[in-house]
């Protein structure tokens, strides 16, 4: 019997999920980041400026997506003669209600650029939720998002300057950035690291590979890299959101995953032409093929399922998650597949 790890009904779907606009300190307006990304074809664009929750329902179309979401950032501190902090957490919510214009996580005082208020009303201002730089502080901020319909991400830790003690204790995230396009131009590139360290303690988050951009049309440097593939029934915004909720989908900076499955304690992979595809767990089990336009492979993941049970019994969460990497050394990251996904 075949376990279908992506979804084998519905299509896939490019989205940017991390995008400011001139609301906040981007450069496009909303509709202009419509505009472009189309033309790459992308279907889906999370506008994500900064502090301030503003719906877009009006780009929304049977062709394109705008999901209603924005991003948080707590401060440590203050550097002199530098960026107005030390470390900082950047979150970004996504509303499951393309609706929502009231956040229960706003922090007025935090509002930034003061011109996005412009774009809010007078109940959405009127929140006040307490914020400090602390982990508590975070996970209480997580959990009432969580519970008023939001899914959130983890953003970007290289540039934020934050390690292991900074997310090791982070509750309710759903995603992590390992790829950023507008840090990692910027000499700040993320890695899968802080992924792997979440799923080893038990925590099933989901790998994303974002833009971050606030370029202008005519100058798109921190646009068009990383990108989520969504395998969704249909181009409607309930049915993009339950399959991000549900991790059908692959994050990615320039390769295809096109088919992922199990039979037989065997795992299919197809993709695009790639030099590398590797097969990584929480263990030392791992498998990696390389060579010259790879497409179609298989891996017998047989004893790896087998004692699945014992693993997780003895130390953590049994998961493997697939890389795949192109001749130019852009990646593709599936999302982690546990015992709750491959079913045995």
């Amino acid at each position: 019997m075949k376990t279908y790890l992506l979804p084998k009904e519905g299509q896939f779907y490019k989205a940017n999920l991390h995008m400011h606009t001139t609301i906040s300190d981007g450069q496009m307006t909303p509709a202009e980041v419509k505009e472009e990304y189309m033309k790459r074809g992308y279907s889906i664009v999370a506008f994500t400026d900064h502090e301030a929750l503003v719906p877009h329902e009006e780009l929304t179309d049977e062709h394109f997506v705008a999901i209603t979401s924005y991003e948080i950032a707590t401060n440590r501190g203050a550097v002199p003669g530098g960026f107005p902090f030390e470390q900082t957490y950047h979150i970004n919510l996504y509303a499951k209600d393309p609706k929502k214009n009231i956040s229960p996580v706003f922090t007025m005082s935090r509002l930034w650029p003061a011109h996005a208020g412009n774009y809010m009303s007078d109940e959405a201002k009127a929140v006040e939720w307490p914020r400090e730089y602390s982990t508590d502080s975070l996970n209480a901020l997580i959990a009432r998002a969580n519970e008023d319909g939001f899914l959130v991400s983890y953003n970007h830790p290289n540039w934020s300057l934050q390690n292991y003690a900074d997310y090791a204790r982070l509750q309710g995230i759903w995603g992590v950035e390992y790829y950023n396009t507008g840090c990692m131009r910027a000499g700040y590139p993320d890695t899968m690291q802080p992924i792997d360290d979440l799923l080893h303690l038990g925590k099933r988050v989901f790998p994303l590979a974002t833009d971050d951009a606030h370029a202008g049309k005519d100058n798109p440097h921190d646009c068009f890299g990383g990108f989520v593939m969504v395998k969704a029934e249909g181009l409607e915004y309930g049915k993009v959101m339950d399959a991000l909720e549900k991790g059908n989908f692959y994050a990615s900076s320039g390769p295809e995953i096109k088919e992922l499955y199990l039979e037989d304690g065997i795992l299919h992979v197809t993709t695009s032409p790639a030099a590398k595809v590797e097969v990584i767990t929480e263990r030392r089990a791992r498998w990696c093929r390389r060579g010259e336009n790879l497409t179609e492979l298989t891996f017998d993941l047989s004893g790896y399922l087998r004692t699945s049970r014992e693993v997780k019994e003895k130390r953590c969460m049994p998961y493997f998650r697939i890389t795949v990497t192109d001749a130019r050394g852009e990646t593709a990251q599936s999302c982690p597949y546990t015992e709750e996904t491959w079913g045995e």
